[in-house]
């Protein structure tokens, strides 16, 4: 009798979360239907979210209160929705530079407005309240820093809550007590699903409360919650999952707020190959953060095994933009086999609406032990230092990069620090240093192979000498005055 009614709760269980994945699956197809037009990039500010929160304003569906100011007196506004009696707290971007679920929060907001998915609504939003404070740090995001304008980092603020924007964050847990809260953050594209070459393009964590890492009911249901959203993004980004790390920190909002009693999921977005403007993780954020919500509202996710948290494997760091394995290096009459690690650096330009890139070798020598978005086999291959020539022309930088020439002489643009072609672009009194790789040093160089140039690294950038450049990624050269 036992082993039947096990059986049949086996079943049920199987049913209900068959059924959750074909949710899932809609939820993904559809997604263009919902997303938010007007933040398509990652640097987004205060205001341009500010009309669609008065937007949201006006509509009687939704709760929209002021609930404090940052620093520099930007407005912070919670959003509330839902009619249900347990209450579901989320925030997002208290880096200023950890943008990619503030997007994400305003899909899932037109997702609730909109008249589909009428069924799978009225379950979330009948038997939950849904809370949601956007871009706690507005005055970092006006900067794309992670601090905030008193220089502090609010997520190491929650005991002495000396941040406006961190006083705002406690008063709000305290006040509605919920029962799951979802920290919502981006980390470092470099970091990776542990022992693989995948990307932790998402990464979760159920929040330690103490030093010993205990496992109460509170952290016991933000494990199982995360095991589901485990389990939807395998669907579209396999084997692309890491477990943050769940050190306590004593000073942090994640840990203080599982200690208070709400089951804390921290969401970190990290990297996606060909994605720099996070709007496929964005994509993801939408999908898991709404099929847990529907888990949630269900209490299905009760019954998934707690064990299950312990599967997905750890975040590591050992990525790199740029692998280059096994590559001949000369120096002082002498070859060496080395690998090389080359990071692509995003540096903000003025107003800090856009970026460009500067590249720099991260690590050299046995990286054997470490992975790449790009990696390339540079057996045979020797490293040949770059010439510099002066020209006019550089619309056709292929004929100059087959010559081996990468830094240009030419009359520079105005006010620029970077140029579209992939090329240095110098001043007629610019000396080229003598050649060298080390770490911290900019990866401009070429590859040759049986006495023939096959191969430059341009600012960090591979390209294939045997390819048009306009066929192939590449991010910019610089400029030097």
């Amino acid at each position: 009798m036992i082993r039947n009614i096990v059986s049949l709760a086996i079943t049920l269980f199987s049913l209900s979360v068959s059924a959750q994945d074909a949710l899932t699956s809609k939820l993904y197809e559809t997604y263009g239907q919902f997303k938010e037009p007007s933040l398509n990039d990652r640097r987004i500010k205060h205001s341009d979210i500010q009309p669609l929160i008065q937007k949201i304003k006006a509509n009687p569906k939704f709760e929209v209160q002021k609930v404090g100011e940052s620093i520099q007196g930007r407005d912070l506004h919670l959003i509330s929705v839902g009619t249900g009696s347990e209450n579901i707290f989320l925030w997002s971007q208290m880096h200023g530079d950890e943008p990619t679920a503030t997007q994400a929060i305003f899909d899932i907001l037109h997702f609730l407005d909109a008249p589909d998915f009428k069924e799978e609504k009225e379950v979330i939003l009948s038997r939950l309240k849904l809370h949601f404070l956007p871009m706690v740090n507005p005055d970092g995001a006006e900067t794309f820093q992670r601090r905030n304008a008193l220089g502090i980092d609010i997520n190491r603020d929650a005991l002495r809550l000396q941040s406006p924007e961190g006083q705002v964050l406690k008063r709000i847990r305290d006040s509605l007590d919920a029962s799951f809260g979802f920290n919502l953050h981006d980390q470092s594209k470099y970091y990776n699903a542990e022992l693989t070459e995948k990307p932790a393009t998402i990464s979760y964590l159920a929040t330690a409360y103490n030093y010993e890492k205990d496992i109460n009911e509170v952290r016991a249901n933000a494990m199982k919650v995360i095991v589901y959203m485990n389990k939807i993004i395998q669907n579209y980004a396999p084997g692309q999952v890491g477990r943050y790390s769940d050190d306590f920190e004593p000073r942090a909002f994640g840990d203080n707020i599982a200690k208070w009693g709400t089951s804390l999921i921290l969401i970190e977005s990290g990297g996606y190959t060909n994605d720099p403007e996070k709007q496929e993780i964005r994509k993801l954020n939408y999908v898991s953060i709404l099929s847990a919500l529907y888990t949630i509202a269900k209490g299905n996710y009760k019954d998934i095994p707690v064990e299950d948290y312990e599967k997905i494997p750890h975040n590591d760091r050992q990525l790199f933009d740029l692998k280059i394995e096994n590559a001949t290096y000369e120096l002082l009459g002498k070859d060496y086999i080395i690998d090389l690690g080359i990071f692509r650096n995003e540096v903000d330009l003025n107003g800090h609406d856009d970026f460009y890139y500067r590249g720099s070798v991260g690590d050299q020598g046995d990286l054997s032990t470490f992975y790449g978005y790009e990696t390339f086999d540079a057996t045979g291959y020797k490293i040949v230092p770059p010439k510099m020539a002066t020209t006019s022309n550089i619309a056709k930088p292929l004929v100059l990069l087959k010559e081996g020439v990468a830094y240009v002489k030419t009359a520079l643009p105005e006010k620029k620090a970077f140029t579209e072609v992939p090329l240095f672009l110098v001043d007629q009194d610019f000396e080229l240093r003598p050649f060298g790789l080390w770490p911290g040093a900019n990866p401009t160089f070429f590859l040759e192979k049986d006495g023939k140039l096959t191969h430059a690294v341009i600012n960090g950038s591979l390209l294939d000498l045997s390819r048009p450049i306009e066929e192939q990624h590449f991010g910019n050269g610089l400029i030097f005055r």
